[in-house]
């Protein structure tokens, strides 16, 4: 009897049941290996390494050379990954964290220099300052839905502010995890900055441990179970949290336009991102014509059959999958698009019309290429909507009138907010990214980053030879030096000079 054509070989089940045990055994050791790496850091931490600038900066830089003289493999493994086209992995990947960490090595030794504050006459002969110094060793953990950037982007300011890392990209991405595993021992200091990887029961146990500041990118059940385990420990945390972003289409724009920036943000790594528009508050009098907008641009974007085209990707796994084409065939009505491969884990660029607000896509992050267009009425319309749910990360909007982009930013609160395009803010090193409220808490990029990663310590170095006025604090307390010292504060309103009696 012939086997069955889907029977493995022995050779590959063998390779397969060896695979199996080594990621038990694996899973097992994890949390005596964070353990050990995490003592390894401490000791790394104490030696003061990192507190040199000259350290610093040698290890941004070779992280800039690993991504150069190994992008054709970071391509490869984002293939794998998601089927990432090699424009967008250079562009929204590559090139992000080498700016990043161009921009960190070009301002370091200004961020590391002390901020000296204004004296007054009183602390004319002191000095005082902030300083910044690394709050110790750090924990990132990192989504899988931009592998490289999510993970290397925070990466970039936690050295710069002289950190010990453990980094812990998404199993998700597994191709990639294995590869940043590989590559950044090469690159970067061994006993300071660590790569490990697992699945979520790693993560928790891995939370268990005690670190100085944990980062996460991700989803808002994992980021309300990382801030959980660090409440435990006094442990302060950075989430920037994924959700539904919404994007209001006024009747006063330019529709093609908004069309090809909506259409590119939207599809974009087949729609798997935290920060591209997750919905549309279209107003009724231009909707048609978006509509008409959107098709044109996915046919210039990925021809006919998108399923052929190579600048479009795949989602990651078929749980992705199932859950996108669930939420598709309960929401609305498909206008473009709706084609899928189940074995391809492929759903064709779709955008939805006749969407109501209690549609599971109105309900739901989606993360994948479909885009729900409810109908408003209004500016005023989609702003009462927004408000009335969570806080999101991103909020776009799409108008010529100034004075409805001004209305949609003072009247709504978002992580961010952009005007006529999306994603950009996102991208930029000068201005900070993150969250508010349910999306998140705390920012990077630039020399946000660098904020996040460090302590400001507030120093005053104290002249001891002037006694002549400090005195007045000192016991015996007497209504005599009260009135003086009041007096000197009511001075201290009029004018700067006498900011500080004690």
């Amino acid at each position: 009897m012939l086997p069955s054509p889907h029977s493995p070989s022995p050779a590959r089940w063998f390779r397969t049941l060896r695979r199996t045990k080594s990621t038990e055994q694996s899973s097992k050791l994890s949390l005596s290996v964070c353990t050990e790496l995490l003592r390894k850091s401490r000791e790394a931490l104490a030696s003061g390494r990192t507190l040199q600038e000259e350290f610093r900066l040698s290890q941004l830089e070779a992280l800039m050379r690993m991504l150069v003289e190994n992008e054709d493999e970071f391509v490869d493994v984002l293939h794998k990954d998601l089927h990432k086209p090699r424009f967008e992995t250079v562009l929204s990947e590559l090139i992000l964290v080498k700016n990043e960490a161009l921009f960190a090595v070009n301002n370091l030794k200004k961020w590391m220099n002390p901020e000296y504050v204004a004296r007054s006459l009183v602390t004319s002969l002191d000095e005082c300052f902030v300083v910044s110094e690394p709050l110790g060793v750090v924990l990132i953990i990192g989504s899988w839905s931009s592998p490289v950037q999510l993970n290397l982007v925070p990466l970039v300011g936690a050295v710069a502010a002289g950190n010990c890392v453990i980094l812990k990209p998404s199993e998700i991405s597994s191709h990639t995890t294995e590869l940043l595993q590989r590559l950044i021992p090469s690159y970067l200091d061994t006993e300071c900055y660590h790569v490990i990887s697992g699945g979520p029961s790693d993560l928790t146990d891995l939370l268990e441990l005690k670190f100085d500041h944990i980062f996460y990118t991700g989803s808002r059940a994992t980021g309300q179970q990382v801030m959980q385990a660090a409440a435990r420990s006094l442990t302060p945390v950075t989430l920037v949290l994924g959700g539904k972003n919404p994007c209001y289409v006024d009747r006063e724009c330019d529709v093609g336009i908004a069309a090809q920036r909506i259409a590119w943000a939207r599809f974009h790594n087949a729609g798997q991102s935290d920060v591209a528009p997750d919905f549309v508050l279209c107003h009724a009098d231009v909707q048609a014509r978006l509509i008409l907008a959107l098709r044109s641009c996915l046919l210039q974007f990925y021809g006919p059959e998108p399923r052929h085209s190579a600048s479009f990707g795949r989602l990651v796994n078929a749980e992705l999958f199932t859950h996108v084409r669930d939420l598709l065939l309960a929401s609305g009505k498909v206008a473009v698009g709706g084609e899928m491969d189940e074995a391809e884990k492929y759903i064709a660029p779709t955008v939805l019309t006749d969407v109501l607000e209690s549609d599971p896509a109105m309900q739901q992050e989606i993360r994948g290429p479909v885009l729900p267009i409810m109908t408003v009425y209004s500016a005023d319309e989609a702003i009462n909507y927004i408000r009335r749910k969570e806080k999101p990360l991103c909020l776009y909007v799409f108008s010529s009138d100034r004075k409805v982009i001004s209305n949609m930013m003072t009247c709504t609160s978002s992580g961010s907010f952009c005007a006529n395009d999306s994603v950009l803010q996102s991208m930029m090193v000068v201005l900070p990214f993150g969250g508010v409220g349910a999306s998140g808490m705390g920012s990077y990029h630039g020399r946000c980053s660098f904020n996040t990663f460090s302590h400001r310590k507030s120093c005053v170095l104290r002249n001891t030879r002037v006694e002549c006025v400090t005195y007045l604090r000192y016991p015996p307390y007497e209504d005599r030096s009260l009135s003086l010292m009041m007096w000197a504060s009511s001075l201290s309103r009029r004018s700067q000079a006498w900011c500080q009696i004690l």
